[in-house]
């Protein structure tokens, strides 16, 4: 428990770094010009759609009309593009946390080491190549977990807990793979996963349900079409930033649980060989020879 509270504050401490700050720009301008790329093509193409769609279905129609009986008829207007946005934040949150995961975990990595673990040997248990299939393995599994609980949310309190669960197992699977890629071997990475599953699995989860905050931001800048080329890109950076700081609270947890794991003896991670139950002929005579 010490060990993760004390790798989260110096992930936010880390934060405020000025390196830190400029390598968060890098994931911001390739999302915003493919999320202003497909706003620009596709935006009214999805509004038309969805608006087809509600005024389609029976049931959301004797809602609309309800509401306009209330004096409540402009958010039906409303509705449309928060729809929409809903729909596309999930691809937003994958695309972001993929973004930070090839082109700052790395060098946030390298920073952690180079501040903290000068010492620390690199045994280059992953390429470039395998951690990117690592993470896409890892997206496609969280994707299609995510289309097949999609019923489930319709339970009020599932909706509050299945898709934040699922993006804190991804957020896991690939921030740990990427903070001990350079200096895990492969056993070293799966002892490192067994022992401390449940406390990586938390801080995916913390993550998670933080990366949801900006999703208020995405939202006022549908409703407000004034401020939307601001607000959008502003929540697309604190999308970066959070996933930032998960990055350097995996690399500040998963380096400092390797170093502790390597000052164990060697048989915390080699099993020790069995006994022999007999001893051979030749084995016997050796014995009585030494005795």
């Amino acid at each position: 428990m010490n060990l993760l509270f004390d790798s989260f504050w110096r992930a936010v401490v880390y934060c405020l770094r000025p390196r830190v700050i400029a390598l968060s720009f890098l994931p911001l301008l390739l999302m915003v010009g493919v999320s202003l790329g497909l706003g620009y093509f596709y935006w009214d193409w999805a509004l038309d759609w969805v608006r087809n769609v509600i005024e389609a279905s029976t049931l959301i129609a004797i809602v609309s009309n309800w509401l306009q009986g209330l004096g409540l008829g402009g958010l039906k207007a409303a509705l449309v593009p928060l729809i929409v946005i809903f729909a596309v934040t999930p691809l937003i949150v994958v695309v972001s946390m993929l973004a930070v995961a090839l082109l700052m975990t790395p060098a946030l990595t390298a920073l952690v080491a180079e501040k903290r673990f000068p010492k620390l040997e690199r045994k280059h248990g992953s390429t470039f190549f395998s951690s990117l299939l690592w993470s896409l393995f890892a997206t496609l599994s969280a994707l299609v977990a995510l289309l097949v609980s999609i019923p489930l949310w319709f339970i009020p309190p599932l909706i509050l807990v299945l898709p934040p669960l699922i993006w804190g197992w991804l957020t896991y699977r690939v921030m740990a793979f990427d903070a001990l890629a350079e200096h895990a071997s492969r056993q070293e990475r799966r002892e490192i996963f067994r022992r401390h599953r449940l406390a990586l699995l938390g801080m995916g989860l913390f993550c998670g349900y933080l990366g949801a905050a900006p999703s208020l931001i995405w939202a006022s800048g549908a409703l407000l079409a004034a401020a939307f080329v601001v607000l959008v890109p502003l929540a697309i950076w604190i999308y970066t930033l959070v996933f930032a700081m998960s990055s350097l609270w995996f690399a500040h947890y998963c380096l400092a649980a390797l170093q502790a794991l390597r000052a164990e003896p060697s048989t915390a991670i080699v099993a020790p060989i069995p006994a022999p139950l007999y001893l051979t002929d030749e084995q016997n005579a050796n014995t009585a020879s030494t005795s």
